[in-house]
């Protein structure tokens, strides 16, 4: 019996094998050269992916899919996942084009009108109504999630050039200035670096620095204070500080001024009117931590601050209080609400789509770019130079009801001086609106008030008697957080207030988790009803509040639970005994 040979064909190795074009959607050459001049000299850098991103949008007006592909090339990242960031991000917009000869062109200008809760109280969507017609098809008018000037409401956005108190006319006006598609200039801050040397200035620092104080002393003196995290979770400062320098080194500091809940200003507020008193609590904190490097996150709304503060920080570097500095990084938000949530910004900050993090470990042991990590809002920082020269007990002595310290209410709504007021801790809602706020704008009677901004529930003017700050507001359903009060009076319905917040909760929501991403878009849609299915928005808000990642889907259902407990008559309840049944 013969036996017939098989020859066996010979197989080629991955590296003999030669493609007559390479594997995947090409890179337009164009769109390349294009990136890549925009790009320059710059280092490339994975975690630099949003700040590239702002390069091209700024550029162009827009995202083409065919810059996204030469982005991928370029940083040898696939095109997958320098989409799914971009298009993660609000400020980015993405148009599909295979090359930039098939890119549509972008609209000549985009105004944003803000339709948050202070906003839509002044007569936002009426202008949104009206503003197509009158600007006309070369400007694209679109609403926008509150951009921080709640005090100066209804407010549009004419590309980056903010337009307080808005009407039709002024946004006009605004759209025809030669500046209207320039980026927007530097904001010249009311006390100067040599202002805020001439009243003792980085003085602080400069004693840490040559060893005259000493660092165990510094955070003693936060404790004593009673200084917490004055981004929303009240973390005591002088504790968090103590728990990252005890990790090992190298580590980093993370810097919220992302401020994006609905009635929050008071950041902005305060980086327009002393930016190096914040600069000083920075240097400060990273010198008794042991900070290698900081990272600045701003968000993209305050354009100006942006310029002022590249400008300040190019500043220090060529002129330093002291003789080195940590290395500083200023990073640009992209319009996600998300990442004022610590690990979301620390995830953002590294070029990645702004998701919570699971806990633990948490952000002090493991944060950005799994060093230990200090995270800290603006607005703590900006206490510290202060707190440290006048002593902590300085600090502690204001407040009232007991409480202790000082609280920078951002206060807007239906008030005669809406602004960011400076004012002990613990003063009550009645007492902030007499003493600071000028009363109630005329022919308005207080109906109810936002204690916390969009997350922080909603209180009736019966309740406008107790103590705002930390831990007061949590037996009534709600919190303090930034300390965003909105007032509203008795031409509005809370009904109303919690569909604009619900509706805000639901755009922000970042997906990652089925309770929020699910629960907010069924509530809004439960919600629009003339009637509301109480049995159902109960079974949501339990389930958001118990299965959520982050504090977004735990909060959200804090509007819903409080107009079924405060104002149960705008549904057609006799009482909330009623409406708890």
């Amino acid at each position: 019996m013969s036996s017939t040979v098989i020859p066996i064909k010979s197989v080629e190795t991955q590296a003999q094998r030669k493609r007559a074009f390479p594997k995947g959607r090409q890179a337009d050459p164009l769109a390349v050269q294009q990136v890549q001049s925009l790009l320059g000299e710059r280092p490339l850098r994975r975690d630099h992916l949003i700040e590239y991103f702002h390069l091209i949008q700024d550029r162009y007006r827009q995202l083409s899919t065919a810059h996204l592909a030469a982005l991928s090339q370029i940083l040898r990242v696939s095109q997958s996942e320098v989409f799914e960031v971009a298009s993660f991000y609000h400020h980015f917009d993405i148009v599909r084009a295979d090359s930039v000869a098939d890119t549509p062109d972008a609209p000549a200008l985009t105004v944003r009108v803000c339709d948050g809760i202070a906003c839509e109280l002044a007569g936002a969507q009426d202008l949104l109504k009206r503003l197509p017609d009158i600007l006309g098809t070369e400007v694209r008018v679109i609403p926008a999630p509150c951009v921080g000037r709640c005090n100066a409401a209804p407010v549009a956005v004419v590309h980056q050039t903010p337009v307080e108190l808005a009407d039709a006319a002024k946004v006009q006006e605004a759209c025809k200035k030669p500046e209207a598609k320039q980026p927007a200039g530097a904001f010249v801050p009311a006390v100067s670096r040599s202002a805020y040397e001439e009243q003792g200035g980085y003085s602080t620092l400069r004693r840490l620095n040559l060893g005259e104080l000493k660092g165990d002393d510094l955070i003693a003196e936060l404790e004593q204070s009673h200084l917490r995290g004055l981004g929303g979770a009240g973390f005591p400062a002088g504790k968090k500080w103590r728990i990252v320098r005890d990790q090992l080194a190298p580590r980093l500091m993370a810097i919220n001024i992302d401020e994006g809940e609905p009635g929050t200003f008071k950041d902005r507020h305060w980086l327009e009117h002393n930016p190096h008193q914040f600069l000083e609590g920075m240097l400060i904190a990273a010198q008794v931590v042991g900070i290698d490097a900081i990272y600045v996150y701003l968000r993209d709304e305050y354009h100006a601050l942006r310029a002022t503060l590249e400008a300040l920080l190019d500043d220090l570097r060529a002129n330093p209080p002291v003789a080195t500095l940590p290395v500083i990084e200023l990073r640009r938000g992209a319009g996600a609400y998300i990442c004022g949530e610590e690990s979301a910004m620390i995830e953002s900050i590294e070029g990645q789509r702004g998701m919570p993090r699971l806990r633990p470990p948490y952000v002090a042991q493991v944060g950005l770019f799994g060093r230990p990590t200090l995270e800290h809002n603006f607005e703590t920082l900006y206490w510290v130079p202060e707190i440290l020269r006048k002593g902590g007990q300085w600090f502690a002595s204001h407040g009232r009801h007991g409480r202790k310290g000082l609280r920078s209410f951002s206060v807007s709504g239906r008030v005669n001086k809406p602004g960011v007021h400076l004012a002990p801790a613990g003063i009550t809602l009645a007492e902030l609106i007499d003493e600071y706020c000028g009363g109630m704008l005329p022919g308005h009677t207080l109906y109810g008030y936002l204690p916390g901004g969009a997350s922080g529930g909603i209180l009736p003017a019966s309740l406008a008697n107790v103590p705002l700050d930390f831990d007061t507001l949590q037996p009534h359903g709600c919190f303090i957080g930034s300390a965003a009060i909105v007032v509203f009076s008795q031409a509005d319905r809370a009904v109303n207030v919690a569909r604009n917040l619900m509706r805000f909760f639901r755009h922000e929501s970042c997906g990652q988790c089925t309770p929020c991403r699910e629960g907010t878009a069924k509530a809004v849609e439960l919600m629009d009803k003339p009637q509301w299915d109480l049995e159902l928005l109960g079974d949501l808000s339990t389930l958001m509040r118990d299965a959520s990642i982050c504090g977004l889907g735990q909060a959200a259902p804090n509007p819903v639970d409080c107009v079924v407990k405060y104002f149960p008559h705008e549904l057609g309840l006799a009482s909330s005994t009623e409406a708890n049944k």
